[in-house]
């Protein structure tokens, strides 16, 4: 086995003169660093298989999730996000979450939620 170089004196010299508070506060920075990247992307992102796992939280079965998602991905509304048409759908029929999606599924159109999307 190759010997392993142990650097981490030199690797630390930034660090000897800190305390702990300095430490703890220096990694809270490198992490918050490294999470905005996972963070952004989180945010500006989504997939089919997230978007049924927020429907399935809001109360609709599998085969309504996917089928909900089927219906938001025809209608390129994704980037909006499935739950939030339903939403959408709901506060603009004045209707309860889940008889929003059950009329989106039974009546396939979700043409005047494009136009309120497009002037959001």
């Amino acid at each position: 086995m190759k010997a392993r170089i142990d650097d981490f004196k030199e690797r630390r010299t930034h660090l000897e003169h800190m305390s702990d508070a300095e430490l703890k506060t220096y990694f809270y920075k490198l992490l918050d660093q490294m999470i905005d990247p996972i963070m952004d992307l989180a945010f500006t992102q989504t997939s089919p298989s997230i978007e049924r796992s927020v429907l399935l939280r809001m109360g609709f079965s599998s085969i309504e999730a996917k089928a909900l998602v089927d219906l938001v991905l025809e209608n390129n509304l994704i980037e909006h996000g499935a739950g939030h048409v339903v939403y959408k759908y709901a506060k603009k029929h004045k209707l309860d979450i889940r008889d929003a999606g059950l009329k989106i599924l039974e009546t396939n159109d979700l043409a005047d939620i494009k136009e309120a999307f497009k002037h959001d």
